[in-house]
């Protein structure tokens, strides 16, 4: 979906380094802003409880060879006869994941969509870092699916880079396949951040769902390029044909000024829907024109709730 531009070679499809000392700089500060904004909630405090050895009692079960005996409930064994040990429930924190669209779509004029979304990526795991969050990445295409398992402490920000700069690219944009791999993957639920321009029609939706059947807060981040929305302004008109940047298929057609607005009343349609479900789900949606500086929009997203409380 989207004029893309026509087909590029995507074996030849180079990112420019972007995280260097001044973006590095630029997540210091915004880091600092976003700490400010979430100051008197308590700390990244997605937690959930499992029974273990914490200090409110969860409940009983009988004693087996090699449990600890200052666990023993020592008055139901004096009353009851009956050696059984105390449950206690644990906080444990829930890793925030961060998922990225790597698909062919992300990469039409000059992959300038990636290059925004690895940016929001990036902002929101120095922030999750620093705030001592347990943070996992993932890319995801219909061909590819690499995953950094969460690691922890602000340090860990330059593995986040390095993850960000060596994940393949391209392939079919492919949202429910990806959500999927990434639901197998988890072994605890949490808050999972998908960034992506999620032109699949078909399963965008279906994915984020998928991940919300699976227990994990799902929050949408959808990554648009102005130009792809509403061509109007391009001045592209006349006979040309438009290739399928995901696929094999093209098609001639005569652009009209009646066309373009026809296929951005369209493109609306698709995103305002997309983000009526998510919200109608409880998942946070967020739009993220690629022409709003990045760290105007994370925090955004942090004034407004759903990635860190």
């Amino acid at each position: 979906m989207g004029l893309g531009g026509g087909r590029q070679n995507k074996a030849a499809v180079e990112l420019p380094d972007i995280f260097d000392d001044e973006f590095l700089r630029q997540l210091e500060l915004l880091q600092v802003i976003a700490r400010r904004l979430i100051r008197g909630r308590q700390r990244a405090e997605r937690k959930t409880r499992k029974t273990g050895s914490g200090l409110e009692f969860a409940d009983h079960r009988s004693y087996s060879p090699g449990d600890d005996i200052r666990n023993v409930d020592w008055n139901v064994l004096a009353r009851l006869n009956q050696t059984l040990v105390r449950l206690f429930e644990e906080d444990e924190d829930l890793p925030l994941r961060l998922v990225v669209d790597v698909s062919d779509s992300m990469l039409t004029k000059g992959a300038h969509k990636l290059i925004y979304a690895q940016k929001i990526i990036a902002a929101l795991a120095y922030v999750g870092l620093a705030g001592l969050d347990r943070v996992g990445l993932t890319a995801m295409s219909g061909k590819a699916h690499e995953t950094l398992p969460a690691i922890r402490g602000k340090s860990r920000i330059f593995r986040v880079f390095d993850f960000l700069r060596k994940a393949p690219l391209g392939g079919p944009t492919d949202i429910y396949g990806g959500c999927k791999r990434v639901a197998a993957q988890a072994s605890l639920p949490g808050v999972t951040v998908v960034v992506s321009d999620f032109y699949d029609l078909q399963g965008a939706f279906d994915g984020l769902n998928l991940l919300r059947f699976q227990k994990h807060e799902v929050v949408a981040i959808q990554v648009i390029d102005p130009v792809e929305a509403n061509p109007l302004d391009t001045g592209v008109r006349g006979d040309v044909t438009l290739v399928d940047v995901e696929g094999d298929a093209s098609r001639d057609v005569t652009l009209s000024p009646a066309m373009l607005q026809a296929y951005a009343e369209a493109h609306e349609r698709f995103c305002t829907t997309l983000a009526n479900k998510c919200r109608s789900r409880g998942m946070p949606y967020f739009r993220a024109n690629i022409d709003e500086p990045f760290d105007e929009l994370v925090l955004r997203i942090f004034r407004l709730g759903g990635v860190l409380r």
